[in-house]
């Protein structure tokens, strides 16, 4: 049986393998998954690894543009040795949330809540006793070494990957959740509530997603039940529908967003945007695929919130000035950094309201560059989330003027720059001196679930209430999305 000898740091590994795998499909299994924006097209980049010997296949087109070996295009053919990157450091995953109350808890001495992301986790273990908050962790989902969205997900799970991408799930939440417990100093826990969108939901209970994958797009069961997970007991709350899930009921639930006596819009923007707008008694929801941008997928030079990604780029003395997570060299672009990038270029006049540009790339710093390309797919996820918000209004039969508060939630809210955000127009200019961020409101709801069981019922009648809005084929929708492609003008 071949070997593949997998070097990274100091550490050094052999994993045996079977056919011909692509290097990407070998680590996965060897447990050092890559993360595949591009669902293994070879386009981002990502993916690249520092060395590859022995007998696998010669580099193809894509590995010649990128002058790297590619795991999810090279294809191992016999013994062979691969040396990884340094494994990258999470340092921007939301994890801040308010602190709920206690009332009737989930049985058990310790709890955790868990924030099942399309890109990244997150879990924080409560005193079920006390309510206090003990430890937390946070990381990476490994299922994006398998694809970049839900709908890429979805596709390899209906292609025979189902099993693979619940068990990458069930294993990063243990280890997670080990972790969290280890920094609190418990054993483990014994309740557990986990947010998620509907498609997490259903590939972490092996659930079989066809139902989610073609016209109507209905959900075939929407949760809100209990189910045995990590060896306690899991409450998966309820979702509105296919594509909006427990992750924005839970949200919803924590900022009290029905509560609210103003006209109130909620945004969780990620690869997939959620979001839900309270005016006049009523309830409305959308979900618009925004694409990984957002998360640093598909960008040239793209990164997570890692150390070395750029999170904050400005104008200053007529240049581009940044910030790099963590100090140092900067190594990429994170979502928050390219927003800003996109925007500063807007407002020097090198980039105009159509997305052309004067130069085929921008030069940010230490060799970190923004493409033509990467203004496009800026332009593509922002024109998305930009005609849900005005298709959502449009169905309120009111103009953005009358949101009173606009609440940013999840990671890339937290860390976005409002301004920006305006000024590419991501969101409306009128909302922009309204915003503010909620910090991961998913997880802040799935902590009140797990410290007060009479909130499910709070949280069936939010999923029940809501007017969920298909974008998907409506013409409403396209023509929104076409014309929100271009940039605002900047004066």
């Amino acid at each position: 049986m071949p070997k593949l000898t997998i070097r990274r740091e100091n550490i050094r590994t052999e994993y045996d393998f079977t056919g011909t795998p692509t290097l990407a499909v070998a680590l996965a299994a060897a447990g050092f998954a890559l993360p595949l924006p591009c669902s293994g097209r070879g386009t981002c980049g990502n993916c690249a690894v520092l060395s590859l010997t022995g007998a696998v296949s010669p580099p193809n087109e894509p590995e010649i543009r990128f002058g790297v070996r590619l795991a999810c295009q090279a294809v191992l053919l016999g013994d062979c040795a691969v040396t990884l990157p340094e494994a990258q450091t999470w340092s921007a995953i939301e994890t801040a949330a308010a602190s709920p109350a206690l009332g009737r808890p989930m049985p058990g001495h310790y709890g955790a809540a868990i924030d099942l992301g399309t890109t990244t986790l997150a879990v924080r273990v409560f005193n079920q006793q006390s309510g206090a908050a003990m430890g937390e962790s946070a990381r990476l989902n490994p299922q994006t070494a398998v694809a970049a969205d839900v709908m890429g997900r979805i596709s390899a799970a209906l292609a025979g990957e189902l099993p693979r991408l619940a068990m990458l799930a069930t294993e990063a939440l243990r280890s997670a959740t080990q972790e969290a417990c280890a920094s609190a100093g418990i054993p483990g826990v014994d309740a557990i509530t986990v947010a998620g969108n509907t498609t997490m939901l259903y590939l972490l209970t092996g659930r079989d997603p066809q139902s989610l994958a073609c016209s109507p797009f209905r959900a075939d069961t929407r949760f809100g039940v209990d189910m045995p997970l990590l060896g306690a007991t899991a409450y998966l709350p309820p979702c509105a529908g296919a594509f909006m899930g427990a992750d924005l009921t839970c949200a919803a639930l924590a900022t009290r967003l029905c509560e609210q006596s103003e006209t109130t819009l909620l945004m969780d923007i990620g690869t997939n945007g959620e979001l839900m707008l309270w005016h006049d008694g009523r309830l409305y929801a959308a979900s618009a695929s925004a694409g990984p941008a957002f998360e640093g997928g598909e960008i040239s030079q793209g990164l997570g919130g890692v150390t070395g990604a750029i999170d904050k780029v400005w104008v200053e003395n007529g240049r581009l000035g940044s910030r790099v997570i963590g100090g140092g060299e900067a190594k990429g672009l994170c979502g928050s950094g390219l927003i800003d990038a996109v925007a500063a270029l807007l407002r020097l006049g090198r980039i105009d309201a159509s997305g052309a540009s004067d130069a085929p790339a921008f030069m940010i710093r230490d060799g970190v560059r923004l493409t033509a390309g990467d203004v496009r797919a800026v332009q593509l996820a922002k024109a998305a989330i930009a005609a849900a918000v005005e298709t959502l209004l449009a169905a309120a039969g009111i103009p953005a003027a009358a949101v009173r508060q606009l609440w940013l939630a999840g990671g890339f809210g937290s860390h976005l720059s409002v301004p920006s955000a305006a000024a590419i127009g991501l969101i409306p200019v009128t909302l922009a001196g309204k915003a503010r961020a909620v910090g991961n409101a998913a997880l802040a709801g799935a902590a009140a679930l797990l410290l007060d069981t009479r909130l499910r019922e709070e949280a069936e009648w939010i999923a029940d209430q809501a007017q969920i809005l298909p974008l998907g084929g409506d013409e409403g929708f396209e023509r929104r999305f076409l014309a929100a492609m271009d940039f605002p003008h900047i004066r």
